[in-house]
């Protein structure tokens, strides 16, 4: 795992490797144990290594083929790169290294930039070919590694994260309001813009590629399409997937350093635990947990401490705990926010102390991140799709669940008029209607409707979880692995027919901002993840198989009205940065509906809170550092 930087010169001018350095340097967190470049006439490549796998010098970056003319800057794992290793030996090729990166060199001679079709695994990388004057970008299926590019005309650069590209003398950063509108509409940047105006985020699933004198030429490779296999059911369903589930998680213990696993109370971080530790002498174990003095109602179930320690005592894991309170929101979240850069999802804080505590003893850990998305554990979303007649009701209906902050009616109280002007008159619709652009599923029936919903949360929901995953375990240089996402557990969890994934979808009127609320619809415990259940009965015990989904989240909505009171006013005072970009009256008026309980309120608080300090630190140029320090000060 590490992470990358590099430029291409499209006017031809010479690279500056000192340049390249600095954008490299920029990103060391993501790879603290090494730093190597490559500069051939108008491209400059940077990389920062953390040692995974083949730990030593002969696995530097990047890396180049014994001609020297195919170079790789690559960050990322190949889960099967030895069995694509013995395939290009047997036609000739010659590895010096035991590493996974070297695959992509030898296989790119032979097969071109069709080898991503090859590759399970997560990744994203840059290829020069030298004889060809080429630039090959690639970001893995699911879009578990990160990659940015930005293209003026004058010159293309790319980076594993924003920061690394805002170095660069020609990229200036600047607020893109258009991205900002999707951020407070669904919580999330559906299309490739991000907040930072000229930069996109590379779409997973696609290449990039630039030849001398061309323009870039964006192409998909992937997308999460599959026909349905009604033999699929039943026993032989939950035998196909138990098994192989089993052949995902052990594919990704392949590492040369520590392993370890995230472990909750539930059944996808449960399973990979139990898995993983079949396999793995002592494996760490990771959970965290909250102060439940000040919550209420449905909170007060939050901390799952308990549970993951029954299912670390069952699996003979060397188990460690994060406990946090209200004040940890506080000194984390410009550093956070420093991290995560590219704004996505809900609150992520708690994520990122487990993350650090993790770090201290491993170098890599499991997720289960991706379980509910690809076995349907969300059934009170899809319930949007019982209702629906067509097309047009079922995107107005489910279009109406996703937008989590702020709906399409109150946003003109919203935005500064000069935000109002500057977007290009896309409507948020527009944009979530995009996403099923390549969707060739029916709209006719439930089960067709389902199926759509599915693919929505794949392509955008599971993007934005993995996106901030990745941010937060490499802020601590740890590489985080999602067996959920092996090419061949998501290729046979697509082809499941939805009846093996939600027994009963019923409507109901849902609140995504109340954390927890899920226990309070009256859905059945088994009507998400059916087939996923039925096969980890198994591994699990049957309590945690049955026990109903529980998101990871911190008591916030009490806390907002509480112990965080102040530091929300100080932070939302008379100079605040948002205050330039959304209504002051429209801010104040959330927070007193919130702090009433009017309304609730949390997942836009926590967004407003994380977009001001992103004002502050990328268009003002505040260090994170400095200001964690000025807030003790003032505690």
């Amino acid at each position: 795992m590490c992470g990358i930087a590099g430029f291409l010169n499209l006017d031809g001018a010479p690279a500056d490797e000192a340049l390249v350095v600095r954008m490299a340097d920029r990103i060391a967190h993501r790879g603290p144990d090494a730093f190597g470049s490559h500069v051939a006439g108008e491209l400059a490549f940077g990389h920062r290594r953390l040692r995974v796998v083949d730990l030593s010098e002969r696995a530097a970056q990047p890396l180049a083929n014994e001609n020297g003319d195919v170079v790789v800057n690559y960050n990322g794992e190949i889960y099967d790169f030895a069995a694509h290793r013995r395939e290009l030996e047997s036609l000739g090729h010659v590895f010096r290294s035991d590493s996974d990166t070297e695959v992509l060199v030898h296989g790119y001679e032979e097969w071109g930039r069709q080898i991503v079709d090859r590759l399970n695994g997560m990744y994203a990388f840059a290829l020069w070919d030298d004889s060809r004057r080429r630039l090959v970008l690639a970001r893995d299926r699911y879009g578990v590694k990160p990659l940015y590019w930005f293209c003026d005309g004058t010159v293309l650069a790319f980076a594993s994260e924003v920061k690394a590209l805002l170095v660069h003398p020609r990229i200036r950063p600047a607020l893109c309001a258009d991205a900002l509108d999707e951020y407070l509409t669904f919580q999330n940047v559906l299309s490739d813009l991000t907040l930072f105006e000229g930069v996109r985020l590379m779409p997973p699933g696609h290449t990039l590629t630039v030849e001398a004198g061309g323009a870039p030429r964006l192409e998909s490779f992937w997308d999460f399409t599959a026909t349905v296999d009604e033999s699929l059911h039943g026993a032989a369903a939950a035998d196909a997937v138990y098994e192989s589930f089993q052949r995902g998680v052990q594919r990704q213990l392949v590492a040369d350093v520590p392993i370890g696993s995230y472990l909750s109370g539930g059944m996808d971080s449960g399973s990979i635990t139990a898995v993983a530790a079949m396999h793995l002498p002592r494996l760490n174990t990771f959970t965290g947990g909250f102060d439940l003095s000040s919550a209420s109602g449905l909170e007060l179930g939050f901390d799952e401490r308990e549970q993951a320690e029954a299912l670390a005592n069952a699996f003979r894991t060397e188990h460690y705990e994060a406990v946090m309170h209200a004040g940890h929101m506080e000194w984390v979240l410009p550093q956070l926010t420093w991290h995560i850069e590219d704004l996505r999802v809900g609150q992520s804080y708690p994520n990122y102390y487990i993350a650090r505590l993790a770090s201290r003893f491993v170098t890599v850990a499991l997720s289960g991140t991706g379980g509910d998305e690809l076995f349907g554990g969300y059934p009170w979303r899809y319930a949007h799709a019982v209702a629906p007649r067509d097309r047009e009701e079922y995107l107005r209906s489910y279009y109406a669940l996703w937008q989590r902050l702020v709906p399409d009616d109150e946003k003109g109280a919203l935005f500064r008029p000069e935000i109002r002007q500057s977007l290009s008159g896309r409507t948020t619709f527009d944009v979530f209607r995009g996403v099923y652009d390549a969707w060739d599923g029916d709209y006719d029936s439930v089960d067709g409707r389902v199926a759509a919903s599915l693919y929505f949360e794949l392509k955008t929901f599971l993007h934005g979880l993995l996106l901030v995953e990745d941010k937060i375990s490499m802020a601590h240089s740890l590489e985080t692995r999602v067996p959920f996402l092996d090419d061949d557990l998501a290729a046979l969890a697509l082809r499941l027919p939805v009846a093996e994934k939600l027994s009963e979808l019923r409507e109901l009127g849902v609140d995504e901002n109340v954390a927890g609320f899920r226990q309070s619809t009256g859905l059945g415990e088994r009507e998400g993840k059916v087939v996923l259940r039925n096969a980890m009965t198994r591994l699990m015990p049957q309590a945690v198989v049955e026990r109903r989904k529980q998101g990871f989240s911190a008591p916030d909505a009490s806390w907002f009205r509480g112990q965080s009171i102040t530091y929300i006013d100080r932070l939302f005072g008379g100079d605040a940065r948002l205050f330039e970009v959304l209504e002051r009256r429209y801010v104040e008026r959330v927070l007193t509906e919130h702090r009433s309980g009017q309304r609730n309120r949390r997942l836009l608080i926590w967004s407003l809170l994380s977009l001001e300090w992103w004002l502050r630190i990328f268009l003002d140029g505040v260090d994170p550092p400095e200001e964690i320090e000025s807030l003790r000060s003032v505690a």
